[in-house]
């Protein structure tokens, strides 16, 4: 009996294993076409796509290429393809100076001064750590070069950059006062890499990143006669169909971005993160961990690297986007599960494409999406309609819906009867001011929040138009900008550009094209003498008025 007893439990037992290991190979197909499904629309001969990576334990549960590599040329993505990756360049830069800080030839809190003497003081130290974190207040080079009225696919050298940067009087903001993106910051590292070892970045990120970990298809791209094996052009759908190409092989700075890469090549990344074998041990916590503003507010912002959570659980995580390429790495820690997606189309979005990857494997894990079943039958009519920031002069349309507000191409479902909530990040709040009427609030965790004020947009002719127009310089930008009226509109020229219209939106503001904003100055006498120029995350650039389009003449 014994016998016949132990033979049925050894039966159960097999049967026990057997059975979850079939039901876990149906589970791993229906995820699989899932996640197929998510990349269905790229997934055809006449499109491009995106390359994914879907990774557990350091190994690779599923990968795929979905839609064409080359439509030209007729070539698949796949896993191998090399693209360029933008600003997901920002970790492997910052892991350089982390490497570099170990083996002594910087400190992440030295001036940055000491390695490029050639940026003006502005009464404070701006250290390398506080540009690592994006809080050192310099405005965006690549800003820069697109309010200078450089091509922006052309070869800028480091001096013309550097010289561009030279010219700059003022910093956005005090440093360590706020967190502001901006591209500056990272390209600097590559100049401060390169005088401090003597290596330029790629040579050390290749001598201390790459080949250590047999990453043997990625490379940081400054140099632009290279041959790069298997890499992939770039893609933006056109109007009435089909696509134009996306990309430049001319554009090779490096730094803020400019780094080759694949899914493939990635794993190996993402697995170091859990198994560091660079450097002398500092590398992890000097990258994941988080700023600290100068009020003493940490941001989610580290070195390279957002630490942020998504439906509850911790996640740490950067985009890029640059041309028609478009990159995600997207890591939870906790489950050591990564979602590696790398596009090139410039209407891809990965980062929603990782989340809808994460939500099909970590199903059960996840906290539930907010409901907005609360607050069904909330009104966001009366928000609608045009505000203004005060500060930085920029502007934004809100549009009501059935289902919330659009605000930044973004939709922002109610919450409640004043707040409503983005998906991923930001968060608008309403509230009425006795004095300005309606006003919005819109909330990121890093950034301070700004303030909205609404207005209606100023009705005005080609004869009010007649005083701003002229020529107005910059030596900040070492640019010509000229305002002329044509058809009764505003408008503006610069270098060989076709002339943008500008659109009024107060008394003596208008707004331009890139979310440009310019305020124009007014002596006591009410005329103008210059501008003053808004781009994001370049702020206050001054023009003189030089030349009065009627008068011809220079003006006092």
């Amino acid at each position: 009996m014994n016998l016949f007893r132990n033979a049925a439990i050894i039966a159960l037992s097999s049967a026990s294993f057997v059975v979850p290991a079939c039901l876990a190979q149906q589970d791993t197909g229906e995820r699989e076409r899932k996640v197929d499904k998510v990349f269905a629309a790229f997934d055809k001969p006449d499109s491009p796509g995106c390359a994914l990576g879907v990774v557990r334990d350091g190994t690779f549960i599923y990968k795929r290429g979905y839609g064409e590599a080359s439509l030209e040329l007729g070539v698949p993505i796949t896993p191998e393809s090399v693209f360029y990756m933008g600003s997901v360049s920002k970790q492997f830069t910052a892991a350089s100076v982390v490497l570099a800080a170990e083996q002594g030839y910087l400190s992440l809190d030295d001036d940055v001064r000491k390695y490029v003497p050639e940026l003006p003081s502005y009464g404070k130290t701006i250290t390398l750590r506080e540009m690592l974190h994006h809080t050192s207040g310099f405005r965006d080079i690549l800003g820069l070069l697109l309010l200078a009225g450089r091509n922006f696919e052309d070869i800028h050298p480091t001096p013309e950059l550097l010289d561009l940067l030279s010219r700059q009087k003022a910093l956005n903001y005090m440093p360590g006062d706020e967190y502001l993106y901006s591209n500056t910051n990272f390209f600097l590292m590559s100049v401060v890499i390169h005088r401090a070892t003597g290596k330029t970045l790629t040579q050390f990120a290749d001598e201390n990143i790459f080949r250590p970990l047999g990453m043997t298809h990625t490379r940081f791209y400054e140099d632009h006669s290279v041959v790069v094996p298997g890499r992939i052009p770039a893609y933006e759908p056109r109007p009435g169909g089909g696509f134009r190409i996306d990309w430049s092989t001319n554009f090779d700075k490096v730094g803020d971005g400019g780094l080759l890469s694949s899914v493939s090549d990635l794993l190996l990344w993402d697995r170091n993160f859990y198994d560091n074998k660079l450097g002398k041990g500092t590398l992890l916590k000097e990258m994941q961990t988080p700023g600290v503003l100068n009020n003493g507010k940490q941001i989610e912002y580290a070195l390279g690297l957002t630490i942020s959570t998504y439906r509850g659980l911790p996640i740490v995580e950067h985009g890029g986007a640059l041309f028609g390429y478009r990159t995600e790495l997207l890591r939870f820690p906790q489950q050591k599960f990564s979602v590696i997606t790398l596009c090139n189309v410039g209407t891809s979005g990965p980062r929603a494409l990782a989340n809808q990857v994460a939500d099909i494997y970590l199903d059960g894990q996840l906290s539930p999406e907010p409901s907005a079943s609360g607050a069904a039958g909330i009104d966001a009519q009366p928000f609608a309609g045009w505000y203004r920031n005060l500060e930085s002069h920029s502007v934004v349309e809100i549009t009501a819906s059935k289902e919330g507000l659009g605000a930044f191409s973004t939709l922002f479902k109610p919450r409640d009867a004043t707040h409503f909530v983005a998906a991923v990040g930001p968060e608008i709040a309403f509230g009425r001011q006795p004095d300005s009427g309606m006003r919005l609030t819109l909330s990121f965790k890093d950034t301070a929040a700004q303030m909205f004020e609404r207005y209606e947009p100023l009705k005005a002719s080609a004869e009010n138009f007649a005083p701003y127009t002229g020529e107005y310089t910059s030596a900040e930008l070492e640019a010509t900008y000229h305002f002329a009226v044509k058809d009764g509109k505003l408008t503006l020229a610069t270098n060989w550009q076709e002339p943008a219209v500008l659109e009024p939106t107060v008394f003596d503001e208008f707004q331009g094209p890139f979310g440009t904003a310019f305020v124009f100055r007014r002596d006591g006498g009410g005329h103008i003498t210059g501008c003053d120029l808004f781009a994001g995350r370049v702020r206050n650039i001054a023009f003189t008025k030089t030349v009065s389009k009627t008068a011809g003449q220079t003006t006092n």
